[in-house]
């Protein structure tokens, strides 16, 4: 539980990112570009999980590129462990997600931006407003409706971080601190042989989330007047 806090705790600490990128991506004038740091963003959502940790493997294991070009620069003498290591294993999984879904994540905030009336930037920039007025005056106001409902789903999904990341990256170094709630339930049911305990925890967390979206709902209905469901 401990560790499925920590890692969905991170996720909505770190979900106005795709707000962030996509307002930099529709601030981008030059248009190819924009198309290549889009494109090269929103491919890594197509790959598997698997295929990163490869990726991953190749570059940080003992024997990978980046140990091996700090040795030949003499700045280490002895392979530094990234992977079979226990050490900021929160912030390196952080880090691994947001690489593969921050450009994804970005497209629903582009749909809204590209659904925003131009007239008010028109109008704006006649009355002398520059670029970073009308990010901060008129983009922003806009995005903050859709970032606010995936804000709340990303609650709603609390107890949900999903398991293929963490499967694919676990080892005997780092299962103390990345064993989310749903790797837990794969560990016991499938090699723990412990098929009623998995069922009652994945029932208990639809229960969760069922409840966590009423009270987010709820709240949003109080406080923006508006609910999503």
């Amino acid at each position: 539980m401990k560790n499925t806090f920590a890692m969905s705790l991170l996720g909505i600490l770190t979900s106005f990112l795709p707000v962030g990128f996509a307002v930099f991506l529709n601030e981008m004038k030059c248009k190819w570009f924009k198309t290549f740091v889009q494109t090269f963003t929103t491919l890594p959502n197509f790959i598997s999980w698997v295929l990163i940790y490869s990726v991953a493997f190749s570059l940080f294991s003992s024997s990978g590129m980046v140990n091996n070009i700090l040795k030949n620069w003499g700045i280490i003498s002895e392979p530094v462990k990234f992977l079979d290591s226990d050490s900021h294993t929160y912030l390196w999984m952080m880090m691994w997600n947001i690489w593969k879904n921050l450009g994804w994540g970005s497209i629903v905030y582009l749909a809204s931006i590209a659904g925003i009336d131009q007239e008010q930037y028109e109008a704006a920039s006649i009355d002398g407003a520059n670029r970073f007025q009308l990010m901060r005056n008129i983009t922003l106001p806009s995005l903050l409706p859709t970032f606010f409902i995936m804000l709340m789903l990303s609650v709603a999904n609390f107890l949900n971080n999903g398991i293929d990341q963490y499967y694919v990256f676990q080892n005997s170094f780092n299962k103390e601190h990345i064993q989310v709630l749903d790797l837990y339930v794969y560990n016991i049911g499938m090699t723990g042989s412990s098929y009623s305990l998995a069922t009652a925890i994945s029932m208990l967390k639809s229960i969760v989330s069922v409840a966590l979206l009423t009270i987010v709902n709820i709240v949003s209905k109080q406080v923006r007047g508006e609910s999503i469901i």
